[in-house]
């Protein structure tokens, strides 16, 4: 692949994706990673989505972490997990999933299968793009808190 050929492989950091059901465009963006245990006391690392704006959670077990290094010795990356729970979203949306939840756990052998797949699609692990996606319009509010020491707006001061 040539340099921008890879933006044309199916990456899932910023993707669209039709609902079965309704035929409706959903558009996905890449939000962050978290690992659960500190937010949720789960044994799991969550890639949170905007989808159509609406924040949406995929969780994939660490365990899988554990399991890709068992059977092949490869290492699952940040980048390649995020990539691998957007494939898990897109085909979710695809298949009719149940667009009122805001959180999806995938199994083992799911978030296996959705790395295998993903290293395939691009071909070699190192030719995923970096997250996070920059975006110059990303405006700080999209999880409706801010951190300590970040400048307040105008409205905010007044």
């Amino acid at each position: 692949m040539h340099g921008s050929d890879y933006a044309e492989a199916a990456m899932y950091e910023d993707f669209v994706a039709t609902d079965r059901w309704t035929g409706e465009s959903q558009h996905c963006v890449w939000k962050g990673t978290v690992v659960a245990i500190a937010t949720r006391h789960a044994d799991a690392t969550d890639v949170r989505y905007a989808v159509n704006g609406r924040p949406m959670w995929i969780a994939l077990p660490n365990e899988a972490w554990v399991e890709q290094k068992r059977r092949n010795g490869k290492v699952i990356t940040d980048y390649l997990a995020a990539q691998a729970a957007g494939r898990y979203l897109k085909h979710s949306i695809e298949n009719g999933y149940d667009n009122g939840r805001e959180i999806y756990t995938m199994s083992v052998d799911e978030v296996l299968e959705h790395v295998g797949a993903v290293a395939r699609e691009i071909g070699n692990v190192s030719k995923l793009p970096s997250l996070p996606v920059i975006n110059r319009d990303a405006q700080p509010t999209e999880f409706e808190f801010k951190l300590p020491g970040e400048p307040q707006t105008l409205a905010e001061s007044s």
